[in-house]
């Protein structure tokens, strides 16, 4: 971690224009600008919860942050390891011709998604404001999920930019994977239908696991428990020691694939 900090830091200019690069490449030309990172997420939940509302909105309250809840999270997630899965391709250029750490391309990336997620966060406690949900101390711990869910984006975006560079497939396969995961993930139905071991299968989603701290945290006004903490964290751990494994092994192998 140490040499980490320290790599991050000697290339400290390098890694903040790389940041602002992505942030301002993804605005280009548009009337609207960084609005687009509130308006993209709240016309989503428009959309979902006049098509879903009709269907489990009736018989729920506080639906609309239910679903905010759930999109919330998985567009950061989205986001977040599409950007980091085209890091390396798209930053090519740089790297073949300069000995920079690559996995700072990634890192940006991510920053970027970050603070996209931060901006459309705030939107959501206004939301939850003048949905009459119940503020509270307990809202602090909603960094923990957050945190968890940085580090594991991390360690997908790893995973997913060393296997774009060797296998330009992976990108159409995550597309569809990414599909087939928000379907799995309770964003806009709940679980409580389902018998108990389908609910506890639900856990074996990590994205699931980090919507649903966000739920108990925000509409129950509880504390999920020590095991669910313990969950989050070694979902997160294990997937950015595996991304930080095949970096590690194939780094020197990226520059004959770009």
């Amino acid at each position: 971690m140490k040499t980490l900090l320290k790599k991050i830091k000697s290339n400290q200019f390098l890694f903040e224009e790389l940041v602002k690069r992505d942030f301002k490449q993804k605005y280009k030309r548009t009337v609207l600008g960084m609005a687009w990172s509130v308006l993209s997420p709240l016309l989503t939940l428009l959309v979902m919860s006049l098509v879903f509302g009709q269907f489990f909105g009736r018989s729920m309250e506080h639906y609309t942050i239910y679903l905010f809840c759930g999109n919330l999270v998985f567009s950061y997630f989205r986001e977040s390891t599409t950007g980091g899965m085209n890091a390396l391709m798209s930053n090519a250029s740089i790297f073949t011709k300069v000995n920079v750490p690559k996995y700072m391309f990634l890192l940006s990336k991510n920053v970027s998604a970050l603070i996209n997620f931060g901006l459309t966060l705030c939107v959501f406690f206004v939301f939850a404001l003048a949905d009459h949900v119940s503020f509270g101390l307990h809202f602090l711990t909603l960094l923990y999920p957050v945190c968890c869910l940085v580090v594991f984006n991390i360690g997908v975006g790893l995973i997913l930019s060393a296997m774009f560079v060797f296998f330009r497939d992976t990108g159409y396969l995550y597309d569809v994977f990414v599909m087939l995961l928000m379907y799995m993930s309770a964003i806009f139905y709940t679980v409580d239908t389902f018998p108990p071991v389908m609910q506890k299968l639900f856990l074996l989603n990590p994205i699931y696991c980090y919507i649903k701290y966000f739920r108990v945290v925000v509409l129950e006004g509880n504390i999920p428990s020590l095991g669910f903490h313990l969950l989050c964290a070694c979902y997160a751990l294990v997937i950015v020691g595996i991304g930080g494994f095949i970096y590690k092994k194939y780094n020197h192998k990226f520059l004959y694939y770009v």
